[in-house]
């Protein structure tokens, strides 16, 4: 699958100075971000960045991402069962 950013050019020309591969960079950002939405797998995350299990593990690690982890919108559903169980909490 091929996507197409586009950066205003100024833009564009300051983040290919500073990436040695932006189209790379790119691809990345947007695998760990739809892992961190729960649209890729672990397995998937691996094949689109080209590497193995352990070294997946480690990219997670590496930019702080733990599968399982509970996300904001999980905390807040929290809240509302546990108000709806006990009531609301004078805060």
């Amino acid at each position: 699958m091929a996507v197409t950013f586009q950066f205003p050019p100024e833009v564009e020309k300051r983040l290919r100075e500073e990436f040695t591969d932006l189209d790379a960079e790119a691809r990345e950002i947007s695998a760990l971000e739809l892992f961190r939405r729960g649209k890729l797998s672990h397995f998937e995350l691996s094949q689109v960045l080209g590497i193995d299990r352990f070294e997946t593990d480690a990219y997670l690690k590496h930019h702080k991402v733990v599968e399982g982890s509970i996300t904001m919108a999980d905390m807040a559903e929290q809240d509302r069962a546990i108000d709806r169980v006990l009531g609301p909490v004078r805060r």
